[in-house]
């Protein structure tokens, strides 16, 4: 059975990049490496600080997208696994 994951590093400059893979060690070591050209390799070294494992492909594309789209603040409150934040943060109006 294939897994698949979606991750979070925080680059050099404190930025936030969102991802997805099958092989998530690999992906995060061609990130470290720069191996992976866009948006990590001018921003090296990065740190993988948050990662999510998927049974489903489909569900971690989803949520990759869905991540990508959120505040710096409700990525941070997903990296330090603090629902209450989270969740308080998913409610707020813009």
């Amino acid at each position: 059975m294939k897994e698949f994951w979606v991750y979070i590093l925080q680059c050099s400059d404190g930025s936030y990049y969102t991802g997805s893979t099958s092989n998530l060690e690999k992906r995060v070591s061609e990130h470290k490496l720069g191996i992976i050209k866009g948006y990590t390799s001018s921003r090296r070294p990065v740190k993988l600080v948050y990662s999510q494992y998927f049974p489903d492909v489909h569900e971690a594309l989803l949520a990759e997208r869905k991540i990508k789209c959120w505040s710096r603040k409700k990525k941070e409150a997903l990296i330090n696994n603090d629902f209450e934040t989270l969740r308080k943060l998913s409610r707020k109006k813009w």
